[in-house]
């Protein structure tokens, strides 16, 4: 316990004899979902749609099993040897599928009367949701040769490509200090204390990127390319229309919360040059200090046991169902804690609604920081809890609201913190606030302008790392605009964001932003309306696996389209920044 996570829910080793038992299971229903799709027949509708849901639901938990167990594996250790075969051979099996996937797809499309189909059968009509997706997303299929080989190819392509990104980065050696240290840990130290450090840390990290840097641009060019062409072949007007549909979201939901961000933005600002004058910075603030630690926090560090108590005690407070699922998944060893060579850097939370459970990797230094990573991690397995009752087709939720109750766990312990505090102990809290806001704001923002201009310029064009280097210091500089120091920026941030390098997942940024500003709405209402906000909560959560974006906020009565309720969420951390400038202006 407090160490690493125990995987044995899914099998004991590679040699245990389940794994087996699944993989010869997980090829035997594939060739009977294959032989199914080929006699598919309108004779009996509902019969062979049954049928057919039946044989998808068993290849779905066997693949989250399956691939579920190998990439936790990799993930903790990126040299795991053991795990690339069977990881390959799963992929291939379900790339196999695409010709298939894409003829029930043609299929759905042409029902008539779905709606009655559906009523028909018990377990048909809790799919209804997910068929009219089906019919939606017909007309952007390619035919059924070209989905099959499109599958195949992105095995080889982009898939690999994001692999080998994984790769390079977990196992890249930083020289720092006379010593070799690990990406994750260098840049760990972008929050230390003394400035010589974080400024030392900066230097040694941009100086480590010149041995990645190529082969992770050719990759991001590789995977681009990619995208691009899946856009045109699909019938898409960019990679961004295929991530908007991928996450139930309308433009002008995603116009809306960008209009508001960008009203906000000098506000922003104020807090940087702020910030920067505390710290002795006369040409805005240096890149290397945008996570100093202000004010003087408590000296406690956080042992996981002290973690595990403290998070327990708040979630408790708000809702009961929340601290025992968090007190789980301490006692049973869902959380890998510590950093160590070839173990991914950051962290994230794995849900795993098949076995009630999820599995979160962090890298645990002790601070209250890190604590708070922990709550966040921690609200997206609240999540997984809150939709695991649905049928197995039905545990998806989008990116745009993946992190509402991450960042709604987040409020709860840092807001509690702050109204506790006093001093320079409440400074330390607030600016710690603000700076999150400021990363999920302004720098997720400069991260999706840079993503938006390599899309658009790989069309035309390849980009060696010098010319990502240009796009990104162009994005930061938007973005931060004269609150930064022009000669201190982050020219590699393309390099250590794993987000750009999903062939299947562009756009991987702006739901940081969504989530951080749906949150607080959200807990605004939850201050307004106390004990009776939590059943709305709850059935909020519940249904963004099975609902648009607008109609899940609808449950809670927002309308995301409107710029008003961004503002209102944007408005609260503005306040947080005029307290904080004045706590430090006395």
């Amino acid at each position: 316990m407090y160490n690493e996570w125990s995987l044995d829910v899914f099998y004991k080793g590679m040699d245990d004899p389940a794994l087996a038992s699944d993989m010869a299971k997980l090829e035997k229903t594939v060739g009977e979902y294959k032989n199914a799709i080929a006699t598919l027949s309108y004779d009996n509708v509902t019969k062979t749609l049954r049928e057919i849901i039946d044989i998808k639901e068993t290849i779905t938990l066997l693949v989250r099993r399956l691939a579920g167990y190998f990439s936790l594996r990799r993930s903790a250790n990126s040299s795991d040897s053991e795990v690339s075969a069977p990881q390959t051979k799963v992929q291939t099996l379900m790339a196999g599928l695409a010709k298939e996937n894409t003829m029930f797809e043609a299929y759905v499309g042409k029902i008539e009367d779905l709606d009655a189909a559906l009523d028909a059968d018990e377990v048909l009509s809790q799919y209804k949701f997910y068929f009219g997706e089906i019919k939606e997303a017909v007309s952007h299929n390619m035919s059924d040769e070209a989905e099959d080989v499109f599958a195949r190819m992105n095995i080889s392509g982009g898939s690999s490509w994001g692999n080998l990104v994984t790769y390079v980065t977990s196992t890249l050696e930083v020289d720092y200090n006379g010593e070799k240290t690990t990406l994750p840990a260098i840049r760990g130290l972008a929050e230390h204390d003394d400035q010589a450090v974080r400024r030392a840390a900066y230097e040694a990290e941009l100086a480590s990127y010149a041995k990645i840097k190529d082969p992770v641009a050719f990759a991001l060019n590789s995977i681009k390319a990619q995208v691009n062409t899946e856009a045109e072949l699909r019938g898409y007007e960019n990679p961004l229309a295929i991530t908007l549909a991928q996450s139930r979201m309308k433009k002008e939901t995603l116009d809306a919360m960008f209009e508001a961000m960008r009203e906000y933005m000098p506000k922003f600002r104020e807090y940087l040059k702020h910030k920067a004058k505390l710290l002795g910075h006369k040409n805005g603030l240096p890149w290397y200090d945008i996570f100093a630690p202000m004010g003087k926090a408590d000296s406690h560090t956080f042992t996981a046991e002290e973690a595990h108590e403290y998070l327990v005690e708040h979630f408790g407070s708000f809702a009961p169902d929340l601290a025992e699922m968090v007190d789980e998944a301490f006692k049973n060893d869902w959380i890998d804690f510590y950093s160590r060579p070839g173990k991914s850097g950051g962290a994230f939370c794995s849900n795993l609604p098949f076995l009630k459970q999820s599995r979160i990797l962090t890298n645990f230094s002790g601070s209250f920081g890190s604590v708070v990573t922990l709550a966040h991690e921690l609200g997206h397995a609240y999540h997984g809890m809150m939709i695991q009752d649905h049928r197995p087709l039905n545990t998806g939720y989008t990116m745009p609201v993946a992190e509402t109750a991450s960042n709604f766990n987040e409020l709860i312990i840092v807001n509690d913190a702050i109204a506790k505090s006093f001093g320079e102990e409440k400074v330390q809290l607030i600016e710690s606030q603000i700076q999150d806001c400021t990363q999920i704001i302004v720098d997720i923002y400069s991260r999706f302008l840079f993503e938006d201009e390599v899309i658009r310029r790989r069309n035309k064009t390849f980009m060696f790392a010098k010319d990502l280097e240009e796009i990104m210091i162009n994005a930061q500089k938007e973005a931060f605009g004269d609150a930064l120091d022009p000669e201190y920026l982050h020219p590699y941030m393309w390099c250590c964001k794993s987000h750009y390098y999903r062939a299947g997942l562009s756009y991987y940024n702006f739901p940081y932003a969504f989530g951080g500003l749906f949150s607080r709405g959200l807990y605004a209402k939850f201050l307004e309306e106390g004990e009776d906000f939590l059943p709305k909560y709850r059935a909020l959560l519940t249904a963004t696996t099975v609902e648009t974006v607008e109609n899940v906020a609808g449950i809670a009565g927002i309308d995301l389209t409107d710029p008003t309720f961004w503002r209102k969420s944007l408005q609260l951390i503005a306040d947080r920044i005029d307290e904080f400038i004045a706590e430090t202006s006395k």
